[in-house]
């Protein structure tokens, strides 16, 4: 594993307790930063918290991320406990299950928009203006490859990451002058608990659009988020990164 220094630098990794998020808190936390786990699941944030104390600081906090009284708690939280926060990995999400775009409920279609469009912006609505007034600040936003070329059966999954794609090229033209950066990945599937939640179809379909023939690695997400969260990552914002595997085509 290649070396970052975030030596210093404290992260909030949303969604911290599994999957692509506990991957990349252990990549922040093994480069040095301190990390604030957040996530709705008290259970799973605390057997989480004891697996990754061995490598450096961790906070946890129980959060509502689609609530924007829950968001401000947390993030005054995690202020009160480490002084600053340099780093917000936007990770948490849902896929809402398969259907077609006629068939889905209207309630699970916006549940999956307000998880993994609105959450976002809450975030960073909440902690932008404590990045604001350090003037240093790194926003790395968990898209999809779906969000480019929009997945059929999956269309409030892929509107949501497309959503998730425009917000993190308006706010990286916002805070382009202030110091904090702000990027977005777009990985092909991993396999994370979120295929739970998928049909054998669907997944199949994932897999065989993907020219490398394989599911992207959680660890593979993790070391770009790594750079894009460092000082490294100098004169990129508002961009898009792929981790597709070959798939995305733009």
């Amino acid at each position: 594993m290649n070396q970052l220094d975030l030596q210093g630098r404290v992260a909030i990794v949303t969604g911290g307790a599994q999957g692509i998020g506990y991957a990349i808190s252990q990549r922040l936390l093994r480069s040095g930063a301190r990390v604030a786990l957040w996530d709705q699941n008290a259970q799973g944030l605390a057997a989480a918290r004891e697996s990754l104390a061995a490598l450096g600081p961790v906070d946890m906090v129980t959060v509502q991320l689609t609530d924007e009284a829950s968001v401000h708690a947390a993030t005054q939280q995690t202020l009160a406990a480490a002084g600053r926060i340099d780093i917000l990995v936007n990770n948490a999400g849902i896929t809402g299950g398969n259907g077609t775009t006629w068939e889905l409920p209207p309630d699970v279609w916006r549940q999956v928009l307000e998880v993994n469009l609105v959450a976002p912006y809450l975030t960073c609505r909440a902690v932008v203006p404590q990045m604001l007034a350090q003037a240093y600040g790194r926003i790395v936003n968990i898209a999809s490859v779906a969000g480019k070329e929009g997945n059929p059966n999956a269309s409030h999954y892929s509107a949501s990451k497309a959503g998730l794609i425009a917000l993190t090229k308006s706010l990286g033209k916002e805070l382009a002058q202030k110091g904090v950066l702000v990027n977005a990945i777009t990985p092909a599937a991993a396999r994370t608990p979120m295929f739970d939640t998928m049909t054998q179809q669907h997944i199949d379909y994932m897999l065989s659009k993907i020219p490398m023939g394989r599911f992207v690695e959680v660890d593979e997400i993790a070391a770009m988020v790594g750079w894009l969260a460092s000082e490294d990552c100098s004169f990129s914002t508002g961009a898009v990164f792929d981790i597709s595997g070959g798939r995305a085509t733009y």
